[in-house]
């Protein structure tokens, strides 16, 4: 249990948690937009499946290979601005020009063209978002030395990055709409272009506001140049080799890994299963109910789930707080066949309560309607008049401290492990190397998710064309939605059952530390 106080000059003000913020945002806002916009290279752009397939995982390998080579330059970077933040300025930048440039796409262009455009660009563009994603990681971890301030830092951090999520899914709604773009390509090239723009402007923010270390004195930081390029990549893996025996990042990992992935498998079903299970094959019946899902989950991680964890963290520790919201996850998951059944939300709608709730969302959106009109944003609307799925949203508030939990916590433990990593091994502190390891875990698991769900959807018999799926499909693709991400997120707590780095023995090493080489 968390006794000391934080000491004042460990306490980092709010606008440079604001400014980390506005990075986390633009961290989320540039993958989950990708993410959505990928599914225009079929409908608009007239992509073959297999080839937008590759477009999705050959980028991913080559951002894997860069990861650990940004992270290794940015902690050995000597320069009068520091370390990390000349990157996250110049990485923001030409990440958001970079990403507005991907989406150039034509559809008059030839397929063969298409592909090696946006294959190209996306490999330039991952350059880019690379030199800034993973030295704003980097910063964030050392921001602050103090245990408990540094899980409140990352907290802030996730809370704005969440708005993203808010954000993302509608996306999809907005450019499919031919009341605000008059096809489906010029929405695509448009929002683009606004999208890059935001993130230029909130990318750079971390870079002119966020202070880091001071590294002045660091010592044994390596020569970064062309003619140091082999060594310095021998010295990389053999820090890469150090980490693999560092057995409290390796559970970190471990466990990102099993909970992220465990989600990552299923992430689509639930709109498959809204669509075809809940609303029998009809996207319009279905509306927008997905958008308001996948939204709904985002406000109630930042502004319910988030919260709650960094105090139970600075309550009882990181460890327990991390067992106790991904147990909380495990219930969310197995609550859901109760909350996506169709006939207890019908049985629900016909209740006393039922109507009262949906007549009370009708009568908002009716007088919102005409507003919303004038707006062009009639694509926000809610047709109540089908009934709402309410049991549907009961599961979210426990689901969400999955993915809540694991990034607000694991991020602050990976903080503790670079301490740790200093005391054993000296310097150069590695932030950036174990930020790049950790997200290469998370991207890995991304990937191997990919695959693995189109692989489940095949099992189940799931027929992508087909209209209607059969009442033998949904049932086991409703099983595998809950089964997996339980299952992985249980691993995942058998895992860090064991987990030694705790508050105590964190406060010895910083001690240690300061000894050694000083306050820095």
């Amino acid at each position: 249990m968390a006794q000391i106080k934080t000491p004042a000059k460990d306490i980092v003000p709010t606008g440079q948690k604001m400014a980390f913020g506005a990075g986390h945002l633009v961290l989320n806002l540039l993958p989950g937009a990708l993410g959505f916009f990928m599914f225009f290279l079929l409908t608009a752009f007239g992509m073959d499946p297999f080839l937008a397939g590759l477009l999705g995982g050959l980028p991913r390998i080559f951002d894997a290979l860069t990861d650990p080579i940004m992270g290794f330059i940015s902690d050995n970077t000597k320069s009068r601005w520091g370390r990390r933040r000349p990157y996250i300025f110049v990485g923001a930048i030409l990440s958001g020009i970079l990403f507005a440039v991907l989406w150039q796409l034509d559809p008059e262009n030839s397929e063969l063209f298409n592909f090696w455009y946006f294959l190209i660009f996306s490999m330039i563009f991952l350059i880019g978002n690379t030199m800034f994603a993973t030295p704003l990681v980097g910063l964030g971890y050392e921001m602050s030395s103090d245990y408990n301030e540094r899980t409140r830092i990352m907290a802030f951090g996730n809370t704005i990055g969440q708005v993203a999520w808010m954000i993302v899914p509608w996306f999809w709604v907005i450019i499919a709409d031919p009341n605000i773009f008059e096809s489906q390509a010029v929405g695509v090239r448009q929002l683009s272009i606004i999208v890059g723009g935001i993130c230029m402007v909130l990318g750079i923010l971390p870079a002119l506001f966020c202070k880091e270390i001071d590294s002045t004195h660091m010592e044994n930081r390596k020569k970064i140049s062309f003619k140091t390029m082999f060594s310095n990549l021998k010295e990389l893996f053999r820090g890469i080799g150090l980490m693999s025996k560092n057995k409290p990042f390796m559970k970190l990992c471990g466990a990102t890994f099993l909970v992220f992935n465990g989600f990552q498998i299923v992430a689509a079903f639930s709109v498959y299963i809204i669509v075809f299970y809940m609303f029998n094959g009809s996207y319009g019946a279905a509306g927008t109910w997905p958008a308001w899902f996948s939204s709904i989950t985002a406000i109630i991680t930042a502004f319910v789930v988030i919260p709650i964890v960094t105090a139970i963290s600075n309550k009882w520790g990181k460890r327990e707080a991390f067992i106790i919201s991904t147990f909380l996850s495990i219930i969310g998951y197995i609550l859901k066949w109760w909350g996506f059944d169709v006939t207890l939300n019908a049985r629900f709608n016909n209740t006393e309560l039922g109507q009262t709730l949906s007549n009370g969302v009708a009568h908002i959106f009716e007088f919102l309607n005409p507003y919303l009109e004038t707006a062009g944003m009639t694509w926000f609307s809610i047709d109540a008049s089908q009934g709402i799925p309410w049991l549907m949203f009961i599961p979210i508030p426990l689901i969400a401290f999955g993915l809540g939990g694991l990034f607000t916590i694991m991020m602050s433990m990976t903080a503790d492990v670079c301490d740790l990593d200093e005391l054993e091994n000296g310097m150069p502190r590695k932030e950036g190397t174990f930020g790049a390891i950790y997200w290469w875990m998370v991207k890995l698991g991304q990937a191997i998710a990919l695959v693995l769900g189109g692989l489940v959807l095949k099992l189940v018999g799931f027929i992508s064309d087909a209209p209607t799926q059969t009442a033998d499909t949904m049932v086991k693709l409703r099983i595998a939605d809950i089964a997996i991400p339980a299952i992985t997120a249980a691993l995942a707590i058998w895992i860090m059952w064991t987990y030694s780095l705790n508050e105590k023995r964190a406060r010895e090493i910083k001690e240690e530390l300061i000894d050694r080489r000083g306050d820095i």
